[in-house]
This record gives structure tokens, C-alpha cells and sequence, in this order.
């Protein structure tokens, strides 16, 4: 069963991202345990533009697989049925295959969608890929964990 979109006040629910970190702009769809679907509109006044590249702004390929990392962070507390506890984080472990076809640029609605391929301790791996009109730009497979944040 499908469930409904998720807004960016609940996004912040189950990310610890913030402005100009935060790369998810709404869940468009989910089903737990399986798939997420988010979307990232890509601005001109976002702060990578600034430097990458002045004249022709591109959507640096780290920041593409930010995005699909910060899907995979929400997909997996959703999985899991809860919000992340107040001293619990969603780790980036790994990246793997990465590929990059096609420029991001302002104006561009970024689609990102997220694969669990498998969960075991607590360590989840992921199929990543993100499209702009309906073209694969990114794809990679992530792993992430949920860990307890060390004070």
C-alpha cells in the first residue's frame, strides 16, 4: 500500500540537516521497507552556485548524492515506523558505483528516488538514483546507520 507525500516541517522530523544542507524539499511518495520517491527544486540563489560555476551554475555530483543519502536517511526511519531519538543520527557509511549522466542546473525539479535493497543490524543499503525530466543525472548504491551520537 502506498502511503501519502511528506512535507518539509515533518522532513525535519527525520533529518538533522538544515539550510543550505538540507536537500529534500518534499517526499512525493513511500511504501516502508521498499521505496522512497522525494523531489529537490533546484534555485539559482542556492550557495554551491556561488562557486560552482559562476557563469554556468551546475549541481555538484556530491551534493546529488547528498540528496539520494537524505532520502535513504528519511526512508529508513520510516522503515523503521519513527521520528530518530534525540540522541540517535543517521550515518553516511558508504557509497558505491556512483555515476553521473547528465548536468543539474537551476530551474531543474530534481527527482530523487531510493531503493532499500536490505536492512541487517542495523546497517541499510540502498539503490540511489536521481532524475531531472524524467533522465537518469546520478545513481549510486549507499549504505547507511543509525547510530547513537556520542557527547
Amino acid at each position: 500500500m502506498k502511503e501519502k507525500t511528506i512535507d518539509i516541517y515533518t522532513i525535519l522530523k527525520y533529518l538533522p540537516h538544515r539550510y543550505p544542507f538540507m536537500m529534500i524539499d518534499k517526499v512525493v511518495d513511500w511504501e516502508a521497507e521498499k521505496t522512497l520517491h522525494a523531489i529537490k527544486n533546484i534555485t539559482f540563489n542556492e550557495p554551491q552556485f556561488t562557486g560552482h560555476f559562476p557563469e554556468q551554475p551546475v549541481m555538484p555530483g556530491v551534493m546529488m548524492v547528498e540528496a539520494m543519502a537524505q532520502a535513504c536517511g528519511i526512508l529508513t526511519y520510516l522503515t523503521l515506523g519513527r521520528v530518530p531519538a534525540e540522541n540517535e543520527a543517521n550515518y553516511l557509511v558508504g557509497i558505491d558505483n556512483a555515476r553521473f549522466k547528465q548536468i543539474v542546473k537551476p530551474g531543474d525539479v530534481m527527482h530523487i528516488h531510493v531503493d532499500l535493497i536490505r536492512a541487517k543490524r542495523g546497517v541499510y543499503k540502498f539503490k540511489g538514483r536521481t532524475l531531472v525530466n524524467d533522465e537518469v543525472a546520478a545513481e549510486a548504491d549507499i549504505m547507511n546507520a543509525t547510530r547513537v551520537v556520542e557527547e
